[in-house]
């Protein structure tokens, strides 16, 4: 493999690294094996700290792909608390309200959740990347100030409930780029006159890579030393 000229390679990203780190580690990683000062490597979608799953990295030319990596369908399987939320939509921050689940079944989650698929308008977090007035709507959020994140138009292919098990369900997501399964959670919580969030997060694809395509972040070492110089140059 010609990592100077441009592979793709597909890591099953750790909980509680950021996807920056992965790609950090990787280039340090092909530097030093290379013998080289720098190397272009990127990622082809952020995953939060919080998540797991397929990350995409691209090295040297094939960095241009970028873009076009980006917008390949996603999969996702979610675990979701309801009757509790957090501003984050997540565990990054600590529970601000609780609310009744007793009235919650199987059925009205299932009814629920058919009410996301296909073309809909969703409100970022505001603790995200996103960016308001040239900042990331994080900087706000950190700050406990105010602001209003315009709904951004995406597509939801598929919701499957897989686990009910109250107060936490399991579901899987397909869907498109710039999908924000935390603001899902909320959603979905909303729609139950509940509340929800988020508390546990896997990647399973991307466009056609599954996490049987990945690699652990414990194997990347041992790879490179494999595939290095190997295959057509």
């Amino acid at each position: 493999m010609d990592f100077i000229e441009g592979e793709i390679i597909y890591i099953d990203k750790p909980l509680h690294w950021t996807s920056f780190r992965v790609v950090r580690v990787v280039r340090a990683m092909l530097c030093r094996k290379l013998k080289i000062k720098k190397l272009k490597v990127g990622h082809a979608g952020t995953l939060d700290p919080l998540a797991t799953g397929v990350m995409t990295i691209c090295t040297g030319k094939k960095t241009k792909r970028i873009e076009e990596l980006q917008t390949h369908t996603k999969e996702y399987v979610a675990q979701v608390r309801l009757g509790a939320t957090t501003p984050s939509f997540d565990l990054e921050t600590e529970i601000d309200a609780e609310y009744p689940i007793a009235h919650i079944t199987k059925e009205l989650v299932e009814d629920a959740l058919k009410r996301f698929t296909g073309n809909i308008e969703q409100i970022p977090p505001v603790f995200s990347a996103v960016k308001v007035e040239g900042k990331r709507a994080y900087e706000f959020a950190r700050k406990n100030e105010v602001i209003e994140l315009k709904p951004k138009l995406l597509v939801i292919d598929s919701i499957e409930l897989i686990s009910y098990e109250l107060p936490y369900i399991t579901i899987r997501v397909v869907c498109s780029k710039g999908t924000y399964i935390r603001a899902l959670a909320r959603d979905i919580g909303e729609a139950l006159n509940s509340g929800a969030h988020l508390t546990g997060l896997t990647r399973t694809r991307v466009g056609e890579a599954s996490l049987d395509n990945c690699l652990k972040m414990e194997d990347v070492d041992r790879f490179l030393d494999e595939n290095i110089g190997t295959g057509d140059q």
